[in-house]
């Protein structure tokens, strides 16, 4: 197994080390551009029949592949960068759809008037989520923010002044931009029908949040989410301020999971408590961990395949949620550090810790039982 698992991994990574010591940048701007592209030109394709037979492409490539792509880059950086088990992603998502579905109603406010607040509050909320239980680890952390990922849903429905149950109806979309085309289509005539426009809109959302994300890790911030992730306790004992930078990861985590609901209810025309179930959390953890803890393109790769797999099987009725577990237990079977994992990240599940703080060091790596084999 261990054979099988380098020969696959041997390519991979002498590419990703030509890529990232070897390449010149203009040739890594050039691939850059190239896909930014192509993420643009997907709607266009001429292989709807194939990756979507029964439901319509573009609307499939907005939600759930965009958002959930979306979503996972955000929950990587709490989960996959600073190692904290966050089970209540889900909220910050609901409170940005909830600040525009409330203000774009009730106060006539322009989409991109109420983005920003949407996006400020979702990380206000992750600071008040994470100042008093970022003192916990593990298993206690995923606990409370479980729980708090319940609260934001229930306190949803029994709130008469947002909807309740009913919800809210009506919600505005972005206002037209006249005149712009690309491969044909108007790129910013927003509707109910097409779902195009928005899905421009989420690639433009991820291409920021990925440069931001690249930034972060090769910074200061990145080097502290990394210590904490691997030993908070040496980390602390380091002089790295452990408090502030977990608080930090909470806060922008929060925020992209706010701007992701933000941009899906200005394409829904209603939104209710159920669409933010604690099942949405752990989906986008699974996306998290099959595509690669801490790696981008994984986690991308992960979120894409978590949210194509069981439309693709749609057509297999009640079979196809089990075809899709059974799928996700192969790879956690044969590719237990994801589909596309970083260095990092193996090296991480080799010494046993999982990279994911002090909950993943109580599950051995891949090779964890052989190396306890040889060491007696």
């Amino acid at each position: 197994m261990n054979k099988l698992r380098e020969n696959v991994s041997g390519p991979f990574a002498q590419v990703r080390n030509w890529w990232w010591y070897t390449a010149p940048g203009w040739q890594r701007a050039i691939v850059y551009v190239a896909l930014f592209v192509f993420a643009l030109s997907l709607p266009s394709l001429p292989v709807a029949s194939f990756m979507s037979p029964h439901v319509e492409w573009q609307s499939l490539l907005f939600f759930p592949i965009g958002v959930y792509v979306l979503l996972a880059l955000g929950l990587n950086i709490v989960v996959g960068q600073a190692g904290l088990l966050d089970l209540g992603f889900v909220a910050f998502y609901a409170i940005g759809a909830y600040f525009l579905a409330y203000l774009g109603t009730e106060s006539g406010w322009n989409f991109w008037v109420i983005l920003p607040i949407g996006v400020l509050m979702a990380a206000v909320s992750g600071v008040i989520l994470g100042a008093p239980t970022l003192r916990l680890r593990g298993d206690y952390l995923a606990i409370v923010t479980l729980g708090f990922g319940e609260i934001v849903r229930i306190t949803a429905m029994n709130t008469e002044a947002i909807g309740g149950t009913n919800g809210i109806a009506g919600i505005p979309h972005p206002p037209n931009i006249e005149g712009v085309f690309f491969f044909g289509e108007e790129v910013f005539k927003y509707g109910l029908l097409d779902s195009k426009p928005y899905y421009y809109l989420l690639v433009a959302l991820c291409a920021v949040v990925i440069i931001l994300s690249v930034r972060w890790s090769k910074s200061r911030v990145g080097r502290a989410w990394a210590a904490i992730r691997e030993d908070e306790d040496a980390a602390e004992v380091m002089g790295v301020p452990t408090y502030k930078f977990k608080l930090l990861a909470f806060a922008i985590g929060a925020a992209i999971g706010g701007a992701t609901g933000v941009f899906w209810a200005g394409k829904t025309v209603s939104i209710v408590p159920q669409d933010f179930p604690f099942m949405l959390s752990a989906t986008i953890l699974a996306a998290v961990v099959l595509g690669g803890s801490g790696n981008i393109p994984g986690v991308m790769l992960g979120a894409f395949m978590v949210a194509w797999l069981p439309e693709r099987f749609r057509g297999f009725e009640e079979y196809r949620i089990m075809i899709f577990g059974a799928v996700l237990v192969a790879m956690m079977v044969f590719r237990p550090e994801g589909l596309l994992p970083s260095r990092r990240r193996k090296a991480e599940l080799k010494e046993g810790t999982g990279g994911m703080g002090s909950l993943g060091a109580e599950v051995g790596g891949p090779d964890s039982v052989e190396a306890a084999e040889v060491a007696k």
